[in-house]
């Protein structure tokens, strides 16, 4: 199909949008290089640049440090999230031990013990807010957004109604403690690349 055909059948599609139909439409029009989630009902394309791929390495091999190599991360794997039309790919998320895919081969966002974004100019929005708050009422126990314009990591665990309780900020070259966390770890950041 081209592009056009995929765009008037989603305009003639008369039944319910949901995740799955808006997933498989996206899969057969993203240009190889981008990145796509759903953020609300609302569809974000965004190129994946090097600053960003190098901070994730940074942040899985951490992990991979602390667990092993056989740790469940993930990386721009989608995962669904409370919420209308959410479906994200995280750039790190850790699944808990034991997890288990459904039936429709996705991860829960149950099982997930630890979220890392890196923002960019365009997903910081989303980053900062919608995703935060989805990420809370999935009461995920710890997310991380890395800010490479602003320079700095910001901590958020203690998820409860919909909020994360406690904000730590570290400045990159700083630490980032998670040590009284699930994860467990902390988070040396002084090689992290500014955007």
């Amino acid at each position: 199909m081209t592009v056009l055909e995929d765009r008037i059948e989603m305009a003639e599609y008369s039944g319910k949008l949901t995740l799955d139909s808006l997933f498989e439409s996206l899969e057969r029009t993203t240009p190889e290089g981008y990145k796509v989630e759903i953020v609300e009902g609302t569809i974000v394309m965004a190129p994946q640049r090097d600053i960003h791929w190098k901070i994730i390495r940074r942040i899985v091999r951490a992990l991979e440090d602390e667990f092993g190599m056989d740790v469940n991360v993930l990386s721009d794997v989608r995962i669904d999230f409370p919420g209308i039309l959410n479906g994200y790919a995280p750039d790190v998320a850790m699944i808990r031990e034991g997890a288990k895919k459904d039936s429709k081969g996705l991860w829960s966002h149950r099982d997930i013990e630890f979220v890392a974004e890196v923002t960019s100019k365009g997903t910081a929005p989303n980053d900062y807010g919608p995703k935060r708050t989805a990420y809370a009422l999935a009461e995920i126990p710890v997310y991380l957004i890395t800010d490479p314009y602003q320079g700095k990591c910001h901590l958020y665990t203690q998820p409860k109604d919909g909020e994360y309780v406690v904000e730590l900020s570290v400045a990159f070259g700083g630490d980032v403690d998670m040590t009284n966390t699930l994860v467990g770890l902390t988070l040396k950041t002084e090689e992290f690349p500014r955007g």
